[in-house]
C-alpha cells in the first residue's frame, strides 16, 4: 500500500528563474487515488506553484491516504487537454478546455479527469501553501468523503438558464476576467481573495512594465513568447530570459519589470500570496 508523505517544497533565497529542465517532479496517488505526475516549481512559505499532468483517459479521486481536500484557494489553468473538474460531494462538474481556469476555496473537495482522448496539464496555484499546514495535515482534519457522486440532480427540474445557483467551482471565462493596465501591460485577474491572486499577464512587443513589487511572493509562469524578467535583490540585479513552461519567483517586497523584446505577445499566468498590492 502507498502512504502519503508531503511532496517536495522547493524554496529559492531571492528572486530566481525556474527553467522547465529545472523544475522538481513528483508523483503521489495510490490505486484508488489515481496515480498523479507534479512539476513542482514554487513551494515557499506564502505560495504553491505546480503543474499536474494526467494521461489519456487518466483522472485523479481520492482514498483515505490521499485525500484532495486542503486548507487553500486554489486556481487552475488548463494548458493542454480537457479538464473535467468535480466536486464529488455536491456532485459539481466544471468541463474546462485548453485556456479554461477554474476558481475554489478552501475545503472543497475535487477529483480530475482528462477527457476527449489528450493528455491533460494543469498549471495551480494554491495558497495557503503547504508549509502552513494547508494540505496533507489539513485533509486528516476533515471528515472522510465515503461517497463521490458526478451529477446535481437537485437541479432537475429546477434549472433556468441565467438564474444563480450555489456553486462550489467557479468556472472562470475571458468575460470574468477583471483587467488592468496599473503596469503599463495588460493583467487579467482571475480571482483575488486575501489569500490567493492569480491571474493572465499579457506584455505586447516592444512593452515594459512598470518597476513594482507585490505585499505577497510571486510566482509567473510563461504559456507563450519569451519573457525577459529583471529583479532587484539588496545591490545585486538578477535577468531572467524565460520561454514557455519557464517560471520565475519574486518573493515578497522584490522590485521587478517584465519586457518583451520579441514581436509576438508574450502570455504567463501568475499567482501572487498574500497580498497583490
Amino acid at each position: 500500500m502507498t502512504t502519503y508523505s508531503p511532496s517536495p517544497r522547493p524554496t529559492f533565497d531571492g528572486p530566481a528563474a525556474i527553467p522547465y529542465a529545472t523544475v522538481t517532479r513528483h508523483v503521489w496517488g495510490d490505486d484508488e487515488a489515481g496515480q498523479v505526475a507534479d512539476w513542482i516549481y514554487a513551494s515557499t512559505g506564502q505560495i504553491h506553484c505546480l503543474v499536474f499532468g494526467l494521461g489519456v483517459g487518466g483522472a485523479f479521486r481520492h482514498s483515505t491516504e490521499f485525500r484532495t481536500v486542503f486548507g487553500a484557494d486554489e486556481w487552475l489553468l488548463v494548458l493542454e487537454g480537457v479538464m473535467a473538474l468535480a466536486n464529488p460531494e455536491t456532485g459539481e462538474v466544471e468541463r474546462v478546455p485548453a485556456g479554461g481556469s477554474v476558481f475554489f476555496r478552501k475545503d472543497t473537495w475535487h477529483h480530475a479527469f482528462a477527457c476527449d482522448g489528450e493528455p491533460l496539464r494543469v498549471v495551480e496555484f494554491f495558497a495557503p501553501p503547504p508549509s502552513t499546514g494547508s494540505s496533507g495535515a489539513h485533509a486528516r482534519t476533515r471528515p472522510y468523503l465515503e461517497t463521490s457522486r458526478y451529477a446535481d440532480d437537485a437541479l432537475l427540474g429546477r434549472l433556468v438558464p441565467g438564474e444563480p445557483r450555489p456553486r462550489t467551482l467557479h468556472r472562470v471565462t475571458d468575460a470574468d476576467l477583471v483587467w488592468r493596465r496599473d503596469l503599463g501591460t495588460l493583467v487579467g485577474l482571475a480571482c483575488s481573495t486575501e489569500h490567493l491572486t492569480a491571474g493572465h499577464l499579457e506584455v505586447q512587443p516592444g512593452e515594459a512594465a512598470t518597476v513594482h513589487s507585490h505585499g505577497g511572493d510571486e510566482v509567473l509562469y510563461v504559456t507563450e513568447g519569451v519573457l525577459h524578467v529583471r529583479a532587484w535583490h539588496g545591490e545585486e540585479t538578477r535577468v531572467f530570459e524565460l520561454g514557455a513552461d519557464d517560471a520565475c519567483y519574486l518573493p515578497a517586497g522584490c522590485r521587478h519589470e517584465y519586457r518583451n523584446y520579441g514581436a509576438a505577445t508574450v502570455r504567463a499566468a501568475f499567482g501572487v500570496a498574500p497580498s497583490y498590492t
